[in-house]
């Protein structure tokens, strides 16, 4: 049975080249090809120089392949291959734009395939995506990146590694690269489940700056599933193709095995997004609590201090009455009631006692004191 998930092995640059070629300066690749293969019966029989040369050595070995991997490449370099290849104008317009979201679609006998790879920085809580866009022919797989992930040399280098793999064709390369992507998911998972287990202590602990940070990796989690749940659907539609025209048995077993490593993925991103959303409502409570709490306290503080001026303000009124009374009597007036009465002075102190008094019941049967 053929071991359809390869082990690394670089080749050599420039293999199937003669001396003179790889020293050529005219035949030197243009900047944005990284490499160029023809294969023969699942082995590199040649390294081009130009597109030119790839269809020649396609043409001089039946029931080869070619293998074209661009980094950023500009129009013109596109056009040229477009022009080779015959590939449609709407993909090759969607491969120079990029920004594309993942998909899969059919041109005649030419499959056009964006895929996203990611990766994760635990350092900024963030995933970086890469872009891929590949053509994939009868006889011709084209890659065009437009970032430095997914390495597509890692994937060559395991792809040579296995021969007998590589001598299915195109879709064996197209399986190579959908499982080197999809493998990549998996770090990412497991760093966001890291930083949500992080959260979920930050909110126990009543961390103030959690909110934003369960907000900010939502939106990466966000992010990351419209990476890879288009991949569903994708994988499902070549499993079905490849069905139809009787595609090798062990590449479509392999591409399931793909398809089911993406539904684990998309699962775990799914119970992301819930936790996080149960994460941000139990957030939102605690804080709820806790300022309804801190009301508490500030009333209980209010309370006391309102008791404290009923107090102040129920001792202040009761010594107001013998004040007002020993005020009025102060003035020296020679004419004024009861001052030449033998009892007067009794008096206005019983009145004093008795105005205390009354306002002393009065503030205790209100509370006040």
């Amino acid at each position: 049975m053929t071991n359809l998930r390869p082990s690394a092995r670089a080749h050599e640059p420039g293999a199937g080249l003669g001396a003179d070629d790889q020293n050529d300066p005219s035949q030197q690749r243009t900047s944005s090809t990284v490499d160029n293969a023809v294969y023969a019966e699942g082995r590199r029989v040649l390294s081009p120089h130009s597109v030119e040369d790839t269809l020649a050595g396609c043409a001089r070995f039946p029931e080869s392949m070619a293998w074209i991997g661009l980094y950023r490449p500009d129009e013109a370099e596109l056009a040229a291959i477009q022009s080779e290849f015959s590939l449609h104008p709407l993909a090759v317009e969607d491969a120079i734009g990029a920004h594309q979201r993942p998909k899969l679609e059919r041109y005649a006998d030419t499959l056009f395939v964006v895929l996203r790879a990611a990766s994760y920085s635990d350092e900024r809580e963030e995933v970086d995506f890469g872009e891929l866009h590949l053509f994939v022919g009868p006889n011709f797989v084209v890659s065009v990146r437009h970032s430095e992930s997914p390495d597509l040399a890692t994937v060559r280098h395991r792809m040579e590694s296995e021969p007998e793999l590589l001598a299915l064709g195109p879709v064996a390369v197209l399986y190579g690269i959908l499982d080197a992507v999809v493998d990549q998911y998996q770090p990412v998972v497991m760093g966001l489940e890291n930083d949500i287990d992080e959260i979920e202590a930050q909110v126990f602990a009543g961390d103030a700056e959690v909110s934003r940070r369960i907000y900010e990796l939502s939106q990466e989690v966000l992010d990351f599933q419209r990476a890879t749940l288009p991949l569903v659907g994708m994988l499902e539609t070549l499993r079905a193709g490849f069905e139809a025209f009787e595609t090798n048995l062990e590449l479509r077993r392999a591409l399931r095995d793909v398809a089911d490593h993406v539904t684990v993925v998309n699962e775990r991103v799914d119970g992301f997004r819930s936790t996080l959303r149960e994460i941000l409502a139990v957030n939102a409570t605690l804080v709820a609590q806790r300022q309804n709490e801190d009301m508490k306290k500030l009333a209980e503080v209010s309370n006391r201090q309102n008791d404290e001026v009923k107090k102040i303000s129920a001792w202040a009124a009761i010594f107001f009455a013998p004040t007002v009374i020993s005020g009025i009597y102060g003035m020296n007036f020679q004419v004024m009631p009861e001052l030449l009465l033998p009892y007067g002075y009794p008096v206005a102190l019983g009145v004093m006692v008795v105005a205390m008094t009354g306002l002393y019941v009065m503030f205790r049967r209100r509370g006040w004191l």
